[in-house]
């Protein structure tokens, strides 16, 4: 039993010390669900065929972007829930901020064939202040195996 007053200090700073650095993990970690879950909207709003729900997604979208954008929501419309397959994020886990691509393979609950997009992604920011994701495009389907 620790009876001193250093002791009982030392153990409170590394309590919270630890408390710390769990809050800036938690932080840290939730991001990846941030963007997953950003990319669903948008890929939810693709399924359904609404080309304004994807341009709201989507931050900068320029003329050629939103062309794209109108021809896949067309394409791409089909019934059911949006199923994520797969997803490859060039930015995951950076701490720091990164421009890069995430792939996702994703299928409706109605059809059989996965469709394979790649998402160009944006994260600002840093584990301190708070990291912010931004979608600033999403590609026409790509070959099953290929890469963004």
């Amino acid at each position: 039993m620790i009876r001193t007053r250093k002791g009982k200090l030392l153990i409170a700073c590394g309590v919270l010390v630890f408390l710390l650095l769990s809050g800036l993990l938690a932080r840290w970690l939730a991001v990846e669900n941030i963007e997953r879950d950003d990319i669903v909207t948008l890929l939810q709003a693709e399924a359904r065929g609404d080309a304004n729900a994807m341009l709201a997604q989507l931050d900068g979208c320029d003329h050629y972007c939103r062309a794209n954008v109108i021809r896949m929501a067309r394409r791409l419309k089909r019934p059911g829930h949006v199923l994520i397959l797969a997803d490859q994020s060039q930015t995951a886990y950076s701490l720091t901020g990164s421009v890069g691509d995430t792939r996702v393979a994703w299928k409706a609950t109605s059809n059989v064939l996965p469709v394979v997009q790649c998402v160009r992604v944006q994260r600002s920011g840093n584990v301190l202040s708070g990291l912010v994701i931004r979608l600033l495009a999403v590609s026409l389907p790509i070959p099953d195996t290929a890469d963004c």
